[in-house]
């Protein structure tokens, strides 16, 4: 992705070097974060069970040098551009979330955000947590492809799920928990992940002309690398689809090349795709 030069994101709280700390987690953002634990390959566990954690790895926010935190600034004020174009196409205003980068541990509204969590979008405060050493994990430990667009792609997934949220779909969903099984809520769970791989497609279609050659085919490595169903045979040697929480692999890739095919953010209502039923 072309990104020198360009105009990187005001809303991000770098709290890389800090100190982090504890916090309790329960309810919806215990469940959360559980979530992206399973969806990591982990054990939810020991997150919902973990106490207070010390940062390992300083870092100088400020650092010129700091390369990554430059790109990642970029890639986030391109989707503030992208989406509050979308949203006044829809006579809708939209309000940017705030990007937290952090190393080691760091309290957040949905509890405690740690390395193990990996990133997820926490909708009671508006904000995204990443520890960015995950994306030497994803290609190390998940087996996606070396690129920087696999970092772009999951910092705009993390967004399609601000973007849900603003639209009320996140809401939608939470109300379902308490009427369905697990197995049922899984199903609608793969369905709004799902949307926000499509929502990041969107992003990357107006995005076009900055992209590289070989990054859309990073970014659905990387999609290809975190699907259920290759997470579980990774981790546990068998495929449950009652479990998937995610979407498999080849839907992860689909949802995202059809918003980047289409940047039509109509087209992206998993909720009632015959498919996905």
């Amino acid at each position: 992705m072309q990104w020198r030069g360009r105009r990187e994101s005001g809303n991000i709280e770098d709290r890389r070097g800090m100190s982090g700390g504890g916090m309790a987690v329960g309810g919806i953002g215990g469940l959360i974060i559980a979530a992206v634990i399973y969806f990591l390959g982990g054990d939810p566990n020991q997150v919902l069970q973990q106490g207070p954690q010390t940062q390992q790895t300083p870092v100088n926010p400020g650092d010129p040098n700091d390369t990554l935190r430059g790109y990642i600034g970029v890639v986030l004020a391109s989707t503030e551009d992208v989406w509050t174009t979308v949203f006044n196409d829809m006579n809708k205003q939209y309000t940017a979330p705030t990007l937290v980068l952090f190393s080691g541990s760091t309290p957040a509204g949905c509890g405690n955000a740690s390395a193990s969590t990996g990133p997820f979008y926490c909708p009671s405060d508006q904000k995204v947590y990443i520890d960015l050493s995950f994306f030497d994990e994803l290609s190390s430990r998940f087996g996606a492809s070396n690129g920087d667009f696999a970092m772009a792609y999951v910092l705009a997934h993390e967004v399609g799920h601000h973007v849900q949220n603003l639209l009320g779909i996140s809401d939608k969903v939470d109300q379902m928990r308490s009427r369905l099984s697990e197995a049922e809520f899984n199903k609608v769970s793969v369905k709004l992940e799902l949307q926000a791989d499509f929502l990041a497609g969107v992003w990357a279609h107006y995005n076009k002309n900055t992209l590289d050659a070989s990054d859309i085919e990073e970014a659905l490595s990387a999609a290809n690398a975190v699907g259920d169903d290759r997470l579980q045979k990774q981790t546990q040697g068998r495929v449950v689809p009652d479990a998937f929480t995610h979407g498999t692999s080849e839907q992860r890739m689909y949802w995202f090349k059809k918003g980047f095919a289409t940047g039509d953010i109509s087209q992206g209502d998993t909720f009632n795709d015959a498919s996905l039923n």
